[in-house]
C-alpha cells in the first residue's frame, strides 16, 4: 500500500510505485483525496521545481489534508487493504510519505494481523499532543517500522522524533527511527524543489530492506 504525500496522485508517485512493484510486490496507490475530486482536477498547476510554487500548492492544498481525519480515512484503509489483497498474498507492507506516513501508521494500528511492514519517510505531524496522534496508535500494530525523518523539519522536529522513539519502545515493536541529514521535508519527490536524490535512494534501500525482511 502506497500512501501519497499531500501532492496527490500524478507521474512521480507513479515511478515510485512502479520501482517498489519491480521488486516483486503489487502496489496500489489510492487517491487518499478522493471526496475532493480526482487526481486530474487536485493536482498542481505550476511546477513544483519552481521558486514559489511548491509553497502557493500547499497553501490551499492543506485544507484537505487537514480535512482527512481517522474517521474518513481508516473506513477507506479496510476497503483499500481488501482491494489489495484480492491482487495478491499478505502480509500486506504499508509505505507513507508526508502526511501519507500518518495514513501508515494509522493503517497498521488499525489492521494488526495484516499489515506486517511500515515505512515512514518524511512524515509530519506523527507524534502531537493530539489525543488522536498516530504514535499513540503504535500500541496496537504489530509490525515493524521504519522512518526516515527530514533533518530540521517543522513539522516532526526532533522533541517529536524522541517522543516517536518513546512509544516505539513502548510498544516493544522492531523498529529504526532515523534521520536523513541534511534533507528536507518531500525529499523523494522530484517534481518539486526540495529533492534530494541521495536521501531518495537511501529511502529505497531502507525500505526494499524493510519488505524482504517482513513480507
Amino acid at each position: 500500500m502506497f500512501y501519497i504525500d499531500a501532492i496527490g496522485l500524478r507521474p512521480r508517485i507513479e515511478e515510485m510505485a512502479d520501482r517498489i512493484a519491480s521488486w516483486g510486490y503489487v502496489v496500489l496507490a489510492p487517491n487518499v483525496f478522493h471526496r475532493d475530486g480526482r487526481a486530474a482536477d487536485l493536482a498542481p498547476a505550476e511546477d513544483l521545481r519552481e521558486p514559489g510554487a511548491r509553497e502557493r500548492f500547499f497553501a490551499g492544498a492543506m485544507v484537505r489534508v487537514r480535512g482527512l481525519t481517522p474517521d474518513l480515512s481508516n473506513p477507506d484503509a479496510r476497503l483499500w487493504v481488501d482491494t489489495l489483497l484480492a491482487h495478491a498474498s499478505g502480509p500486506v507492507g504499508v509505505t507513507g510519505y508526508c502526511m501519507g506516513a500518518r495514513l501508515a501508521v494509522r493503517t497498521a494500528a488499525l489492521l494488526p494481523g495484516t499489515v506486517a511492514a511500515v515505512g515512514c519517510f518524511h512524515g509530519g505531524s506523527l507524534a502531537t499532543d493530539a489525543p488522536d496522534s498516530p504514535h499513540r496508535l503504535l500500541a496496537d500494530a504489530q509490525a515493524e517500522f521504519v522512518f526516515g525523518h527530514a533533518d530540521h523539519d517543522r513539522s516532526m522536529g526532533p522533541e517529536a522524533i524522541a517522543e516517536l522513539g518513546r512509544a516505539l519502545d513502548a510498544a516493544g515493536l522492531t523498529a529504526t527511527n532515523g534521520v536523513y541529514a541534511g534533507a528536507a521535508h518531500g525529499y523523494t519527490m522530484s517534481d518539486t524543489a526540495v529533492y534530494d536524490e541521495a536521501a531518495t535512494e537511501r529511502h529505497f534501500t531502507e525500505l526494499e530492506a524493510l519488505l524482504a525482511r517482513t513480507l
